[in-house]
């Protein structure tokens, strides 16, 4: 199944999510602050922390889901987003000293619910989940996030603040059109197969509010 016309139930599940954001859109903290000139750099060491340990949530459930769905279209998917995090991996940890991070706490820091609300998610919905619902949120994240990081480095830029090239060499890397589209393949083949349109919605929305508290947690000091 490749054609748009085919993935009638994705695309009508796609476009109940973005009138939900149209309708209350969840904030990004870390923007807000770039709006008024406040990023610093201990913002920026925040976000590279915490997405190291999403990258290790994330390995972890995308393996979960494959082995939960060894049989149907997921595997395929899961695997190349799976090699894609694996892949982007070290090139983060290459911020790591640049920024002036302790290479000992990567990976620890930071704590608390906010950084680690993603995490926790993820890991539910791959144990719990079915293959629309994980699709469904893997969708969301790729068309959420990555925008929002395209932002930040924008904002960064206006706002002329410092930051080491490795830092603008990750977080420019761009969206992938072809996972999109497999995504919401497997968000077709889960719902034609009898999983609940409305629950994947619900799921996919939940993880579109904690990728919210990712960049609350980043945009937070003290």
């Amino acid at each position: 199944m490749t054609a748009t016309a085919e993935l009638t139930l994705a695309t009508s599940a796609v476009t109940e999510l973005r009138r939900l954001r149209d309708r209350s859109p969840v904030g990004n903290r870390l923007l807000d602050l770039a709006e008024v000139g406040g990023l610093t750099l201990e913002h920026l060491r925040r976000l590279v922390g915490i997405e190291l340990q999403c990258h290790i949530a994330e390995l972890a459930a995308y393996g979960t889901v494959i082995a939960r769905f060894s049989d149907s279209p997921v595997v395929g998917l899961y695997l190349d987003v799976a090699r894609l995090v694996y892949d982007a991996h070290p090139k983060l940890l290459a911020c790591v000293r640049p920024l002036g991070m302790d290479p000992a706490a990567a990976g620890r820091w930071p704590s608390g619910p906010d950084a680690q609300a993603f995490n926790g998610w993820v890991s539910w919905l791959a144990l719990h989940g079915g293959q629309a619902d994980n699709a469904l949120a893997l969708h969301t994240d790729m068309t959420v996030y990555f925008p929002g990081c395209q932002a930040l480095l924008e904002a960064v830029r206006k706002q002329g603040l410092d930051v080491p090239q490795e830092f603008v060499d990750y977080y420019e890397g761009g969206q992938s059109d072809e996972l999109e589209r497999r995504a919401l393949e497997v968000v077709e083949h889960g719902l034609r197969n009898g999983e609940d349109k409305a629950t994947a919605i619900t799921r996919a929305r939940q993880l579109e509010e904690h990728i919210g508290s990712f960049w609350t947690a980043a945009a937070h000091t003290g």
